[in-house]
Protein backbone atom coordinates (compact mmCIF):
# COMPACT_ATOMS: atom_id res chain seq x y z
CA UNK A 1 0.00 0.00 0.00
CA UNK A 2 1.24 3.40 -0.54
CA UNK A 3 1.40 6.01 1.88
CA UNK A 4 3.50 9.28 1.76
CA UNK A 5 4.23 10.59 5.10
CA UNK A 6 3.36 14.08 4.66
CA UNK A 7 0.00 12.14 3.80
CA UNK A 8 -0.29 10.60 7.15
CA UNK A 9 0.42 13.59 8.78
CA UNK A 10 -2.26 15.98 6.59
CA UNK A 11 -4.44 13.07 7.62
CA UNK A 12 -3.22 12.16 11.02
CA UNK A 13 -4.17 16.19 11.52
CA UNK A 14 -7.46 16.79 10.17
CA UNK A 15 -8.81 13.41 11.70
CA UNK A 16 -7.88 14.86 14.86
CA UNK A 17 -9.86 18.05 14.14
CA UNK A 18 -12.98 16.37 12.82
CA UNK A 19 -12.64 13.87 16.16
CA UNK A 20 -14.14 11.12 13.50
CA UNK A 21 -12.64 8.00 14.80
CA UNK A 22 -13.50 4.50 14.02
CA UNK A 23 -13.39 2.29 17.26
CA UNK A 24 -12.50 -1.80 17.36
CA UNK A 25 -12.07 -3.60 20.22
CA UNK A 26 -11.75 -7.87 20.16
CA UNK A 27 -11.37 -10.54 22.53
CA UNK A 28 -10.55 -14.31 22.51
CA UNK A 29 -12.61 -15.87 25.49
CA UNK A 30 -13.52 -18.93 23.03
CA UNK A 31 -9.88 -19.20 21.44
CA UNK A 32 -10.08 -22.53 21.89
CA UNK A 33 -12.92 -23.52 19.80
CA UNK A 34 -11.09 -20.60 17.16
CA UNK A 35 -13.61 -17.53 17.85
CA UNK A 36 -12.61 -13.99 18.70
CA UNK A 37 -15.32 -11.93 19.28
CA UNK A 38 -15.44 -8.20 17.89
CA UNK A 39 -17.20 -4.80 18.76
CA UNK A 40 -16.74 -1.42 16.31
CA UNK A 41 -18.43 1.77 17.06
CA UNK A 42 -19.01 3.90 13.95
CA UNK A 43 -20.46 7.68 15.01
CA UNK A 44 -21.34 10.68 13.45
CA UNK A 45 -22.60 8.65 10.40
CA UNK A 46 -24.74 11.12 8.26
CA UNK A 47 -26.54 8.68 5.88
CA UNK A 48 -29.96 6.78 6.57
CA UNK A 49 -27.64 3.31 6.33
CA UNK A 50 -24.82 2.86 6.78
CA UNK A 51 -23.08 -0.28 4.65
CA UNK A 52 -20.22 -2.60 6.39
CA UNK A 53 -18.73 -5.16 4.72
CA UNK A 54 -16.22 -8.19 5.18
CA UNK A 55 -13.22 -7.88 2.26
CA UNK A 56 -12.86 -9.97 -0.51
CA UNK A 57 -9.17 -9.50 -0.97
CA UNK A 58 -6.12 -9.02 1.04
CA UNK A 59 -2.72 -7.05 0.54
CA UNK A 60 -0.26 -8.63 -1.59
CA UNK A 61 -3.12 -11.40 -2.28
CA UNK A 62 -4.39 -11.08 -6.29
CA UNK A 63 -7.55 -13.76 -5.79
CA UNK A 64 -10.49 -13.52 -4.32
CA UNK A 65 -11.10 -14.77 -0.44
CA UNK A 66 -14.53 -15.17 0.84
CA UNK A 67 -13.76 -13.97 4.64
CA UNK A 68 -17.57 -13.18 4.93
CA UNK A 69 -18.08 -16.78 5.46
CA UNK A 70 -16.65 -16.83 8.78
CA UNK A 71 -18.65 -14.05 10.62
CA UNK A 72 -22.02 -14.60 12.41
CA UNK A 73 -23.85 -13.73 15.49
CA UNK A 74 -23.88 -10.43 13.72
CA UNK A 75 -25.88 -7.94 15.71
CA UNK A 76 -26.25 -3.94 15.61
CA UNK A 77 -27.33 -1.23 17.75
CA UNK A 78 -27.93 2.60 18.03
CA UNK A 79 -25.89 4.76 20.35
CA UNK A 80 -29.02 4.15 23.03
CA UNK A 81 -28.39 0.31 22.82
CA UNK A 82 -31.08 0.21 20.57
CA UNK A 83 -31.44 -2.50 17.68
CA UNK A 84 -31.19 -1.44 13.96
CA UNK A 85 -32.54 -2.75 11.23
CA UNK A 86 -29.76 -5.08 8.95
CA UNK A 87 -30.42 -5.93 5.25
CA UNK A 88 -28.05 -8.15 3.66
CA UNK A 89 -28.39 -7.66 -0.97
CA UNK A 90 -25.09 -9.95 -0.90
CA UNK A 91 -22.56 -12.24 0.76
CA UNK A 92 -20.27 -9.40 1.87
CA UNK A 93 -22.13 -6.40 3.12
CA UNK A 94 -24.89 -5.72 6.18
CA UNK A 95 -26.80 -2.77 5.30
CA UNK A 96 -27.62 -0.96 8.95
CA UNK A 97 -30.52 1.43 8.96
CA UNK A 98 -32.49 3.50 11.60
CA UNK A 99 -29.62 4.69 13.16
CA UNK A 100 -29.46 7.43 15.71
CA UNK A 101 -25.66 8.80 14.18
CA UNK A 102 -23.94 5.79 15.78
CA UNK A 103 -23.94 2.67 14.58
CA UNK A 104 -22.47 -0.46 16.98
CA UNK A 105 -21.64 -3.82 15.82
CA UNK A 106 -20.97 -7.07 17.10
CA UNK A 107 -19.88 -10.28 15.67
CA UNK A 108 -18.28 -13.68 16.02
CA UNK A 109 -15.35 -14.63 13.95
CA UNK A 110 -14.10 -18.13 13.00
CA UNK A 111 -10.66 -18.26 12.15
CA UNK A 112 -7.95 -21.43 11.83
CA UNK A 113 -5.78 -20.62 8.82
CA UNK A 114 -2.62 -19.23 9.77
CA UNK A 115 -0.74 -17.52 7.26
CA UNK A 116 -0.35 -14.45 5.41
CA UNK A 117 -4.14 -14.43 3.83
CA UNK A 118 -6.15 -15.65 6.97
CA UNK A 119 -6.20 -15.40 10.88
CA UNK A 120 -5.85 -18.24 13.05
CA UNK A 121 -7.37 -18.28 16.80
CA UNK A 122 -6.17 -20.40 19.47
CA UNK A 123 -4.73 -21.04 22.65
CA UNK A 124 -1.59 -20.35 21.04
CA UNK A 125 -1.80 -17.14 19.74
CA UNK A 126 -4.30 -14.88 17.89
CA UNK A 127 -2.52 -14.37 14.17
CA UNK A 128 -4.64 -11.60 12.64
CA UNK A 129 -4.77 -10.79 9.06
CA UNK A 130 -6.49 -7.44 8.78
CA UNK A 131 -9.27 -8.35 6.28
CA UNK A 132 -10.22 -11.94 7.35
CA UNK A 133 -10.79 -10.25 10.54
CA UNK A 134 -12.23 -6.50 10.89
CA UNK A 135 -15.40 -5.66 8.90
CA UNK A 136 -15.54 -2.39 8.09
CA UNK A 137 -17.13 0.61 6.35
CA UNK A 138 -16.34 1.74 2.36
CA UNK A 139 -17.89 5.26 3.25
CA UNK A 140 -15.52 6.13 6.11
CA UNK A 141 -12.89 4.64 4.92
CA UNK A 142 -10.23 8.06 5.50
CA UNK A 143 -11.16 7.94 9.02
CA UNK A 144 -8.42 7.54 11.63
CA UNK A 145 -8.71 4.20 13.45
CA UNK A 146 -8.50 2.61 16.69
CA UNK A 147 -8.21 -0.58 18.30
CA UNK A 148 -8.17 -2.44 21.19
CA UNK A 149 -6.69 -5.73 21.34
CA UNK A 150 -8.19 -7.75 24.63
CA UNK A 151 -4.78 -10.03 25.24
CA UNK A 152 -5.18 -13.16 27.18
CA UNK A 153 -2.98 -12.57 29.75
CA UNK A 154 -3.22 -15.68 31.24
CA UNK A 155 -1.16 -17.07 28.05
CA UNK A 156 1.00 -14.22 28.48
CA UNK A 157 0.03 -13.07 24.83
CA UNK A 158 1.08 -9.37 24.04
CA UNK A 159 1.18 -7.37 20.62
CA UNK A 160 3.44 -7.34 17.45
CA UNK A 161 2.03 -4.86 14.93
CA UNK A 162 2.88 -2.08 12.32
CA UNK A 163 0.06 -0.03 13.52
CA UNK A 164 1.50 2.92 16.15
CA UNK A 165 1.22 1.87 19.88
CA UNK A 166 -1.15 4.31 21.65
CA UNK A 167 -0.93 2.91 25.41
CA UNK A 168 -1.29 -0.14 27.22
CA UNK A 169 -3.02 -2.76 24.27
CA UNK A 170 -4.78 0.45 21.88
CA UNK A 171 -3.23 0.81 18.62
CA UNK A 172 -4.03 3.71 15.84
CA UNK A 173 -4.19 3.24 12.11
CA UNK A 174 -4.52 7.08 10.40
CA UNK A 175 -7.05 5.12 7.60
CA UNK A 176 -8.31 1.86 6.29
CA UNK A 177 -5.76 1.42 3.73
CA UNK A 178 -3.05 1.11 6.33
CA UNK A 179 -5.58 -0.73 8.94
CA UNK A 180 -5.70 -3.58 6.70
CA UNK A 181 -2.23 -3.71 5.51
CA UNK A 182 -1.15 -4.07 8.82
CA UNK A 183 -1.22 -7.75 10.15
CA UNK A 184 -0.75 -8.27 13.88
CA UNK A 185 0.75 -11.32 16.01
CA UNK A 186 -0.70 -11.44 19.56
CA UNK A 187 0.87 -14.30 21.33
CA UNK A 188 3.62 -15.16 24.09
CA UNK A 189 6.55 -14.12 21.40
CA UNK A 190 10.19 -13.42 21.65
CA UNK A 191 11.44 -9.81 20.45
CA UNK A 192 14.87 -9.16 18.90
CA UNK A 193 15.57 -6.00 17.26
CA UNK A 194 18.84 -3.82 15.97
CA UNK A 195 19.04 -0.57 14.98
CA UNK A 196 19.96 0.19 11.29
CA UNK A 197 20.36 3.55 9.56
CA UNK A 198 18.55 5.51 12.49
CA UNK A 199 15.20 2.79 12.41
CA UNK A 200 14.76 -0.04 14.28
CA UNK A 201 14.29 -3.58 12.86
CA UNK A 202 12.59 -5.94 14.61
CA UNK A 203 11.92 -9.90 14.83
CA UNK A 204 8.37 -10.86 17.12
CA UNK A 205 9.14 -14.86 16.80
CA UNK A 206 6.34 -17.23 17.80
CA UNK A 207 8.53 -20.52 17.78
CA UNK A 208 8.66 -22.93 20.69
CA UNK A 209 12.70 -23.01 20.87
CA UNK A 210 15.26 -21.70 23.02
CA UNK A 211 16.51 -17.83 23.70
CA UNK A 212 20.22 -18.91 21.77
CA UNK A 213 18.10 -20.38 18.70
CA UNK A 214 16.11 -17.09 19.05
CA UNK A 215 19.75 -15.22 18.86
CA UNK A 216 21.22 -17.51 16.39
CA UNK A 217 18.39 -17.07 13.91
CA UNK A 218 17.94 -13.03 14.17
CA UNK A 219 22.14 -12.87 13.25
CA UNK A 220 20.32 -14.68 9.71
CA UNK A 221 18.21 -11.78 9.74
CA UNK A 222 20.12 -9.08 9.94
CA UNK A 223 22.77 -10.44 7.53
CA UNK A 224 19.83 -10.47 4.94
CA UNK A 225 18.85 -6.86 5.91
CA UNK A 226 22.34 -5.55 5.54
CA UNK A 227 22.84 -7.13 1.82
CA UNK A 228 19.71 -6.32 0.51
CA UNK A 229 20.24 -2.94 1.66
CA UNK A 230 23.62 -2.97 -0.53
CA UNK A 231 21.29 -3.62 -3.78
CA UNK A 232 19.39 -0.52 -3.46
CA UNK A 233 21.83 1.73 -1.36
CA UNK A 234 19.14 2.18 0.96
CA UNK A 235 16.57 1.22 3.34
CA UNK A 236 13.01 2.34 2.34
CA UNK A 237 12.11 4.89 5.02
CA UNK A 238 9.34 3.04 7.15
CA UNK A 239 6.56 4.57 8.64
CA UNK A 240 7.02 5.30 12.24
CA UNK A 241 10.65 4.33 11.83
CA UNK A 242 10.26 0.53 12.27
CA UNK A 243 9.86 -2.48 10.62
CA UNK A 244 8.92 -5.58 11.86
CA UNK A 245 9.55 -9.53 10.99
CA UNK A 246 6.02 -11.43 12.14
CA UNK A 247 7.57 -14.93 12.04
CA UNK A 248 5.11 -17.38 13.46
CA UNK A 249 6.91 -20.83 13.20
CA UNK A 250 4.72 -23.89 14.65
CA UNK A 251 3.12 -26.78 13.61
CA UNK A 252 -0.24 -25.81 13.93
CA UNK A 253 0.74 -23.25 11.20
CA UNK A 254 0.61 -22.85 7.03
CA UNK A 255 3.97 -22.21 5.08
CA UNK A 256 3.40 -18.60 3.63
CA UNK A 257 5.22 -15.01 3.50
CA UNK A 258 3.13 -12.38 2.80
CA UNK A 259 4.39 -8.42 2.10
CA UNK A 260 3.52 -5.39 3.99
CA UNK A 261 4.22 -1.99 4.21
CA UNK A 262 6.45 -1.95 7.63
CA UNK A 263 6.19 -5.80 8.25
CA UNK A 264 5.72 -8.82 6.68
CA UNK A 265 4.14 -11.91 7.77
CA UNK A 266 6.13 -15.22 7.62
CA UNK A 267 4.87 -18.91 8.84
CA UNK A 268 5.99 -22.14 8.63
CA UNK A 269 5.17 -25.59 10.29
CA UNK A 270 8.76 -25.86 10.58
CA UNK A 271 10.57 -24.65 13.87
CA UNK A 272 13.69 -23.24 14.67
CA UNK A 273 14.71 -26.71 15.53
CA UNK A 274 13.16 -28.89 13.02
CA UNK A 275 14.41 -27.50 10.19
CA UNK A 276 13.38 -23.84 10.14
CA UNK A 277 16.85 -22.06 11.12
CA UNK A 278 17.99 -22.82 7.45
CA UNK A 279 14.73 -23.50 5.63
CA UNK A 280 12.42 -20.56 6.63
CA UNK A 281 15.19 -17.66 5.99
CA UNK A 282 14.59 -17.72 2.39
CA UNK A 283 10.96 -16.07 3.08
CA UNK A 284 12.83 -14.02 5.12
CA UNK A 285 14.60 -12.58 2.24
CA UNK A 286 11.59 -12.97 -0.52
CA UNK A 287 9.83 -10.60 1.73
CA UNK A 288 11.85 -7.88 3.09
CA UNK A 289 13.16 -7.47 -0.74
CA UNK A 290 9.40 -6.65 -0.90
CA UNK A 291 9.55 -3.52 1.29
CA UNK A 292 11.52 -1.52 -1.93
CA UNK A 293 10.26 -3.97 -4.77
CA UNK A 294 5.96 -4.00 -4.61
CA UNK A 295 5.60 -1.90 -1.43
CA UNK A 296 7.36 1.30 -3.20
CA UNK A 297 8.39 0.15 -6.20
CA UNK A 298 4.60 -0.47 -7.09
CA UNK A 299 2.98 -1.06 -9.93
CA UNK A 300 -0.14 1.46 -11.38
CA UNK A 301 -2.07 -1.84 -11.73
CA UNK A 302 -2.57 -2.47 -7.98
CA UNK A 303 -3.31 1.19 -7.06
CA UNK A 304 -5.34 1.95 -5.18
CA UNK A 305 -5.84 -1.66 -4.11
CA UNK A 306 -9.29 -2.88 -4.35
CA UNK A 307 -10.72 -4.51 -1.48
CA UNK A 308 -14.04 -5.75 -3.40
CA UNK A 309 -12.63 -7.32 -6.66
CA UNK A 310 -9.92 -9.06 -7.74
CA UNK A 311 -6.92 -7.23 -8.24
CA UNK A 312 -5.29 -8.31 -11.60
CA UNK A 313 -1.57 -7.30 -12.88
CA UNK A 314 0.53 -7.80 -16.05
CA UNK A 315 3.59 -6.71 -13.71
CA UNK A 316 4.11 -9.59 -11.32
CA UNK A 317 7.21 -10.66 -13.03
CA UNK A 318 9.02 -8.05 -12.08
CA UNK A 319 7.36 -7.76 -9.00
CA UNK A 320 7.77 -11.09 -7.76
CA UNK A 321 9.48 -12.40 -10.04
CA UNK A 322 12.61 -10.43 -9.82
CA UNK A 323 12.37 -10.68 -6.11
CA UNK A 324 12.36 -14.33 -6.54
CA UNK A 325 15.58 -13.65 -8.43
CA UNK A 326 17.20 -11.92 -5.50
CA UNK A 327 16.12 -14.41 -2.82
CA UNK A 328 18.46 -17.03 -2.95
CA UNK A 329 21.02 -14.67 -4.24
CA UNK A 330 20.94 -12.55 -1.28
CA UNK A 331 21.22 -15.53 1.10
CA UNK A 332 24.62 -16.50 -1.11
CA UNK A 333 25.72 -13.08 -0.91
CA UNK A 334 25.03 -13.02 2.80
CA UNK A 335 27.01 -16.11 2.91
CA UNK A 336 23.95 -17.98 4.41
CA UNK A 337 24.03 -20.56 1.42
CA UNK A 338 27.50 -21.94 -0.79
CA UNK A 339 27.94 -20.55 -3.54
CA UNK A 340 27.26 -23.86 -5.15
CA UNK A 341 24.30 -24.43 -3.56
CA UNK A 342 23.05 -21.30 -4.63
CA UNK A 343 23.88 -22.48 -8.15
CA UNK A 344 22.92 -25.96 -8.42
CA UNK A 345 19.54 -24.45 -6.68
CA UNK A 346 18.93 -22.95 -10.27
CA UNK A 347 18.20 -26.16 -11.79
CA UNK A 348 14.70 -27.09 -10.94
CA UNK A 349 13.07 -23.65 -11.56
CA UNK A 350 15.20 -23.00 -14.84
CA UNK A 351 13.40 -26.72 -16.09
CA UNK A 352 10.01 -25.88 -14.84
CA UNK A 353 10.19 -22.35 -16.81
CA UNK A 354 11.56 -23.35 -20.33
CA UNK A 355 9.87 -26.67 -20.05
CA UNK A 356 6.87 -25.98 -19.78
CA UNK A 357 4.47 -25.62 -22.95
CA UNK A 358 2.63 -22.87 -21.74
CA UNK A 359 4.73 -20.24 -23.01
CA UNK A 360 3.09 -21.07 -26.69
CA UNK A 361 0.27 -19.57 -24.73
CA UNK A 362 0.69 -16.77 -22.57
CA UNK A 363 3.71 -14.09 -22.57
CA UNK A 364 4.76 -13.10 -18.74
CA UNK A 365 2.66 -10.01 -19.00
CA UNK A 366 -0.15 -12.68 -19.54
CA UNK A 367 1.06 -14.93 -16.79
CA UNK A 368 0.83 -12.22 -14.33
CA UNK A 369 -2.84 -11.82 -15.62
CA UNK A 370 -3.33 -15.00 -13.89
CA UNK A 371 -2.39 -14.39 -10.52
CA UNK A 372 -6.29 -14.08 -9.44
CA UNK A 373 -6.95 -18.06 -10.34
CA UNK A 374 -3.92 -19.18 -8.91
CA UNK A 375 -2.49 -17.37 -6.12
CA UNK A 376 -4.28 -18.84 -3.53
CA UNK A 377 -7.20 -19.12 -5.56
CA UNK A 378 -9.14 -22.52 -4.92
CA UNK A 379 -11.71 -23.78 -7.45
CA UNK A 380 -13.61 -27.85 -7.31
CA UNK A 381 -12.95 -28.20 -11.14
CA UNK A 382 -10.10 -29.48 -13.06
CA UNK A 383 -7.34 -27.36 -14.81
CA UNK A 384 -5.05 -27.52 -17.22
CA UNK A 385 -2.18 -25.47 -15.45
CA UNK A 386 0.55 -27.89 -15.89
CA UNK A 387 0.36 -26.98 -19.92
CA UNK A 388 -1.23 -23.14 -20.04
CA UNK A 389 0.56 -21.81 -16.75
CA UNK A 390 4.03 -20.76 -15.42
CA UNK A 391 4.06 -19.13 -12.11
CA UNK A 392 5.20 -15.46 -12.54
CA UNK A 393 7.68 -16.21 -9.77
CA UNK A 394 9.50 -18.91 -11.38
CA UNK A 395 9.32 -16.76 -15.09
CA UNK A 396 10.04 -13.46 -13.82
CA UNK A 397 13.31 -14.83 -11.48
CA UNK A 398 14.63 -16.60 -14.44
CA UNK A 399 14.59 -13.65 -16.40
CA UNK A 400 15.96 -11.65 -13.81
CA UNK A 401 19.07 -14.10 -14.52
CA UNK A 402 19.08 -13.68 -17.89
CA UNK A 403 18.84 -9.67 -17.44
CA UNK A 404 20.89 -9.78 -14.58
CA UNK A 405 23.99 -11.53 -16.58
CA UNK A 406 23.39 -9.83 -20.07
CA UNK A 407 23.51 -6.95 -18.11
CA UNK A 408 27.42 -7.80 -16.64
CA UNK A 409 28.36 -8.55 -19.86
CA UNK A 410 28.12 -5.02 -21.01
CA UNK A 411 29.91 -3.98 -17.86
CA UNK A 412 26.39 -3.37 -16.27
CA UNK A 413 24.40 -5.16 -13.49
CA UNK A 414 20.75 -5.73 -12.54
CA UNK A 415 22.07 -4.06 -9.11
CA UNK A 416 22.25 -0.84 -10.68
CA UNK A 417 19.12 -0.86 -12.76
CA UNK A 418 17.30 -2.12 -9.45
CA UNK A 419 18.77 1.26 -8.07
CA UNK A 420 17.94 3.44 -10.74
CA UNK A 421 14.01 2.53 -10.41
CA UNK A 422 14.39 2.76 -6.84
CA UNK A 423 15.20 6.02 -7.66
CA UNK A 424 12.60 7.12 -9.77
CA UNK A 425 9.54 5.27 -8.44
CA UNK A 426 10.53 3.86 -5.08
CA UNK A 427 11.60 7.00 -3.11
CA UNK A 428 9.05 8.94 -4.90
CA UNK A 429 6.39 6.50 -4.56
CA UNK A 430 5.63 7.13 -8.30
CA UNK A 431 3.59 3.85 -9.65
CA UNK A 432 5.16 2.33 -12.49
CA UNK A 433 3.74 0.81 -15.93
CA UNK A 434 5.42 -2.05 -18.14
CA UNK A 435 6.38 0.74 -20.14
CA UNK A 436 7.89 2.62 -17.92
CA UNK A 437 10.38 -0.54 -17.01
CA UNK A 438 11.01 -0.80 -20.62
CA UNK A 439 12.23 2.83 -20.71
CA UNK A 440 14.23 2.56 -17.75
CA UNK A 441 15.85 -0.05 -19.05
CA UNK A 442 16.15 1.77 -22.19
CA UNK A 443 17.72 4.62 -20.48
CA UNK A 444 20.00 2.49 -18.10
CA UNK A 445 21.39 0.26 -20.84
CA UNK A 446 20.26 2.12 -23.97
CA UNK A 447 17.36 1.52 -26.39
CA UNK A 448 18.48 -1.59 -28.30
CA UNK A 449 19.59 -3.45 -25.37
CA UNK A 450 16.46 -2.59 -23.15
CA UNK A 451 14.05 -3.01 -26.22
CA UNK A 452 15.91 -6.18 -27.30
CA UNK A 453 14.72 -7.88 -23.78
CA UNK A 454 11.74 -6.37 -23.45
CA UNK A 455 10.00 -7.08 -27.15
CA UNK A 456 12.14 -10.69 -26.70
CA UNK A 457 11.26 -11.88 -23.27
CA UNK A 458 8.69 -9.44 -22.29
CA UNK A 459 6.08 -9.43 -24.83
CA UNK A 460 6.65 -12.17 -26.42
CA UNK A 461 7.73 -15.29 -24.91
CA UNK A 462 11.52 -16.52 -26.22
CA UNK A 463 14.18 -18.03 -24.59
CA UNK A 464 17.37 -16.11 -23.56
CA UNK A 465 20.95 -17.50 -24.56
CA UNK A 466 21.45 -18.95 -21.27
CA UNK A 467 24.79 -21.47 -22.50
CA UNK A 468 26.53 -18.44 -23.41
CA UNK A 469 25.80 -16.11 -20.11
CA UNK A 470 25.87 -18.78 -17.69
CA UNK A 471 29.40 -19.61 -19.28
CA UNK A 472 30.40 -16.19 -18.14
CA UNK A 473 29.99 -16.64 -14.94
CA UNK A 474 31.32 -20.21 -15.03
CA UNK A 475 28.71 -22.19 -14.56
CA UNK A 476 27.70 -24.86 -16.66
CA UNK A 477 24.45 -25.73 -18.59
CA UNK A 478 23.71 -28.90 -20.34
CA UNK A 479 21.12 -31.65 -20.98
CA UNK A 480 21.61 -35.27 -21.39
CA UNK A 481 20.80 -36.85 -25.04
CA UNK A 482 20.80 -39.75 -24.13
CA UNK A 483 18.27 -39.76 -21.17
CA UNK A 484 14.72 -41.28 -21.91
CA UNK A 485 11.95 -38.79 -21.48
CA UNK A 486 8.24 -39.78 -20.62
CA UNK A 487 6.28 -36.88 -20.41
CA UNK A 488 4.00 -37.73 -17.43
CA UNK A 489 4.00 -38.20 -13.30
CA UNK A 490 3.18 -41.75 -12.44
CA UNK A 491 2.59 -43.03 -8.96
CA UNK A 492 2.32 -46.73 -7.70
CA UNK A 493 -1.02 -47.22 -6.56
CA UNK A 494 -1.72 -49.94 -3.47
CA UNK A 495 -2.73 -52.51 -5.87
CA UNK A 496 1.14 -51.93 -7.30
CA UNK A 497 0.07 -50.47 -10.79
CA UNK A 498 0.96 -47.21 -12.30
CA UNK A 499 -1.62 -43.97 -11.77
CA UNK A 500 -0.88 -40.96 -14.23
CA UNK A 501 -1.04 -38.15 -11.11
CA UNK A 502 -1.09 -34.68 -13.46
CA UNK A 503 -2.06 -33.48 -16.83
CA UNK A 504 0.25 -35.08 -19.69
CA UNK A 505 2.65 -32.29 -21.41
CA UNK A 506 1.62 -30.97 -24.15
CA UNK A 507 4.35 -32.74 -27.05
CA UNK A 508 5.45 -35.25 -24.70
CA UNK A 509 5.82 -39.21 -25.24
CA UNK A 510 2.39 -39.30 -23.10
CA UNK A 511 0.82 -36.97 -24.37
CA UNK A 512 1.09 -38.17 -28.15
CA UNK A 513 0.08 -41.78 -27.09
CA UNK A 514 -3.32 -39.94 -25.81
CA UNK A 515 -2.41 -40.55 -22.27
CA UNK A 516 -4.15 -38.70 -19.43
CA UNK A 517 -4.21 -37.78 -16.15
CA UNK A 518 -6.07 -40.93 -13.71
CA UNK A 519 -5.24 -43.36 -16.65
CA UNK A 520 -4.14 -46.45 -14.23
CA UNK A 521 -0.81 -48.18 -15.89
CA UNK A 522 -0.77 -52.34 -15.74
CA UNK A 523 1.70 -53.47 -17.40
CA UNK A 524 5.14 -52.18 -19.88
CA UNK A 525 6.23 -54.36 -22.98
CA UNK A 526 3.67 -57.20 -22.22
CA UNK A 527 5.22 -57.09 -18.20
CA UNK A 528 3.70 -56.00 -15.02
CA UNK A 529 4.52 -52.58 -13.76
CA UNK A 530 7.66 -52.43 -12.21
CA UNK A 531 6.75 -53.44 -8.76
CA UNK A 532 8.44 -51.17 -5.85
CA UNK A 533 10.53 -49.59 -8.78
CA UNK A 534 10.18 -45.47 -9.07
CA UNK A 535 8.85 -45.00 -12.37
CA UNK A 536 11.37 -42.04 -13.65
CA UNK A 537 14.32 -44.90 -12.53
CA UNK A 538 12.28 -47.60 -14.21
CA UNK A 539 12.21 -44.92 -17.76
CA UNK A 540 16.46 -44.64 -17.23
CA UNK A 541 16.46 -47.77 -18.26
CA UNK A 542 15.43 -47.24 -21.82
CA UNK A 543 16.57 -44.66 -24.64
CA UNK A 544 15.33 -42.28 -26.78
CA UNK A 545 13.28 -43.57 -29.49
CA UNK A 546 12.52 -46.90 -27.75
CA UNK A 547 8.94 -47.94 -28.08
CA UNK A 548 6.63 -48.75 -25.01
CA UNK A 549 3.64 -51.02 -25.18
CA UNK A 550 1.28 -49.72 -22.55
CA UNK A 551 -1.86 -51.12 -21.52
CA UNK A 552 -3.60 -48.67 -18.73
CA UNK A 553 -7.32 -48.78 -17.34
CA UNK A 554 -9.48 -45.75 -18.38
CA UNK A 555 -13.16 -45.17 -16.02
CA UNK A 556 -12.47 -49.40 -15.69
CA UNK A 557 -11.96 -50.09 -19.62
CA UNK A 558 -8.58 -51.79 -20.82
CA UNK A 559 -7.02 -49.98 -23.67
CA UNK A 560 -3.90 -49.91 -25.63
CA UNK A 561 -1.18 -47.66 -26.63
CA UNK A 562 2.58 -47.22 -27.89
CA UNK A 563 4.57 -44.51 -26.03
CA UNK A 564 7.75 -43.70 -28.55
CA UNK A 565 10.36 -42.09 -25.98
CA UNK A 566 12.30 -39.12 -26.54
CA UNK A 567 15.42 -37.34 -25.12
CA UNK A 568 14.96 -35.80 -21.34
CA UNK A 569 14.63 -32.11 -22.03
CA UNK A 570 15.69 -31.34 -18.64
CA UNK A 571 18.62 -28.70 -17.85
CA UNK A 572 21.71 -29.56 -15.39
CA UNK A 573 23.06 -26.17 -14.21
CA UNK A 574 26.39 -26.78 -11.86
CA UNK A 575 29.79 -25.10 -11.07
CA UNK A 576 32.70 -25.70 -14.13
CA UNK A 577 34.78 -26.28 -11.63
CA UNK A 578 32.97 -29.04 -10.25
CA UNK A 579 33.20 -30.62 -13.61
CA UNK A 580 37.08 -30.47 -13.23
CA UNK A 581 36.91 -27.27 -15.55
CA UNK A 582 39.42 -24.18 -14.28
CA UNK A 583 38.49 -20.69 -14.39
CA UNK A 584 40.06 -17.64 -15.97
CA UNK A 585 40.93 -14.57 -13.74
CA UNK A 586 38.39 -13.12 -16.08
CA UNK A 587 34.92 -15.56 -15.43
CA UNK A 588 36.41 -15.79 -11.57
CA UNK A 589 36.40 -11.76 -11.60
CA UNK A 590 33.40 -11.96 -13.22
CA UNK A 591 31.59 -14.70 -11.18
CA UNK A 592 32.48 -12.74 -7.75
CA UNK A 593 31.47 -9.66 -8.99
CA UNK A 594 27.67 -11.61 -9.28
CA UNK A 595 27.47 -13.04 -5.69
CA UNK A 596 29.62 -10.84 -4.21
CA UNK A 597 32.24 -13.63 -3.16
CA UNK A 598 35.85 -12.89 -2.27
Amino acid sequence: MRYLLLIFLSGFQSIQLSAQINNYSISFENAVHHEATIVASFEEITTDTLALRMSRTSPGRYALHEFAKNVYNFTANDGEGNPLKITKENPYEWKVSGHDGQVNIKYTLFANRGDGTYSQIDESHAHLNIPATFMYAPSLAKRKILVDFNLREDLNWKVATQLPHLKDNNYSAPDLYYFMDSPTELSNHKVREFNIDNQTVKLALHDPGTEEEADAYFEKVKKVVITEKEVFGALPTFDYGSYTFLACYTPNASGDGMEHRNSTILTSTRTLANGGMEGNIGTVSHEFFHSWNVERIRPKTLEPFNFEEANMSGELWFAEGFTSYYTNLILCRAQLISPEKYVEGLTGTFNYVWNSPARQFFNPIEMSFQAPFVDASTSVDPVNRENTFISYYSYGSVLGLALDLSLREKGLNLDDFMKQVWDTYGKTEIPYSIENLNKSLNLYAGDVFGNNFFNNFIYKSDMPKYAELLSSVGVNYSQEPNAAYFGAAVSITDDLNGKIQTNTKIGSPAYKAALDKDDIITSINGKPFPNGVQFDVFIKEFKPNDKLSVTFLRDTQERNTEVILESDPSYTISLQEKNGEKLSKKVLKARNNWLKVE
